[in-house]
């Protein structure tokens, strides 16, 4: 089953501790995409400019992600540039240009309006909004948001949360969103607003769900060199709604298998600056990874020695 997924196509220049690169391919639905393009097929709705790179709408058709919502308009592609420190938890925008993206207004394609798989990526949620109204029936919405979006139009976003299935957010935006400093709360206060998922990232200290009746732990994977987090964030989203569409099991099994896959992918993204790592990776290298992580979180129950 494929997925649609709304956001950003970008040009990003980042420095971190072990190097920097300038104007490579970036942006969230780019990151998502190509994660989730390893588990089934990708409808992509972005805009770029007229310096976007035909190399990088080569790589994007070689994963299978359809490009037919992909508009590219005059002007120049949104750039980002960010640099981090050692601690690799936390970008530093250095500078931050829109361009072509401050004026785009998501128009779905009639072959996409039946998506089953949405993920709204990191835009205006009046934005958001507007792409839920032009999709027709999804079976699973995921949702990410950031705080600026949540200091300057809290009440759109509610509105869009009480519509999605999973909200994807860090545990900073969890805080922020909810009012509450304990992400146990903050959760409780998050799910009140009506989303059925909460899944809160952790960087370097993995995942939490919350979906009011359970709680899920997943670890990072630890690694032994790590050079541009950029996109982690995004590319875990892509694994997780990438293997949901697989296999198309909602229960909380299939829920928390997913979450360990976009898990893995994050691990592997972030072994490499923008895309690098995700264009060599191979389908038996994220089994085996994830064959690692069960191995790492297996524990025995009491009296089953």
């Amino acid at each position: 089953m494929s997925i649609l997924v709304v956001g950003s196509v970008a040009l990003d220049s980042v420095q971190t501790p072990f190097g920097e690169r300038d104007r490579v391919l970036g942006g969230s639905a780019t990151y998502f995409s190509t994660s989730a393009s390893f588990f089934t097929d990708v409808n992509l709705v972005a805009v770029v400019g007229e310096d976007f790179p035909e190399e990088h709408t080569r790589f994007l058709n070689s994963r299978n992600i359809d490009l037919t919502g992909l508009s590219r308009v005059p002007g120049q592609t949104f750039h980002w540039k960010g640099r981090y420190g050692y601690d690799l938890n936390e970008a530093q925008t250095l500078e931050t240009h829109l361009n072509v993206f401050e004026s785009f207004k998501p128009v779905i394609p009639e072959a996409y309006a039946d998506a089953q798989y949405l993920i709204l990526a990191n835009i205006d949620p009046e934005l958001q909004m507007e792409v839920l109204n032009q999709v027709k029936q999804p079976r699973v919405v995921a949702c990410d948001t950031m705080n600026f979006w949540i200091s300057s139009k809290i009440e759109a976003l509610k509105k869009v949360i009480s519509r999605v299935d999973f909200l994807i957010i860090n545990e900073g935006e969890a805080r922020q969103l909810s009012g509450e400093v304990n992400l146990v709360k903050a959760a409780r206060a998050i799910i009140a607003l009506g989303v059925k998922n909460l899944i809160v990232k952790r960087g370097e200290y993995g995942v939490l769900m919350f979906n009011g009746h359970s709680v899920f732990a997943a670890p990072a994977y630890p690694l032994e060199e790590v050079f541009d987090p950029t996109g982690a964030g995004d590319t875990f989203a892509g694994g997780f709604m990438g293997y949901l569409a697989n296999t198309g099991n909602l229960s909380d099994e299939g829920v928390r298998q997913a979450i360990i896959f976009g898990s893995v992918m994050a691990s592997f993204n972030v072994e490499a600056f923008s895309l690098d790592r995700l264009k060599t990776l191979t389908y038996p290298e994220i089994e085996a990874r994830y064959r690692s992580f069960k191995n790492m979180t297996h524990f025995q129950g009491v009296g089953e020695l």
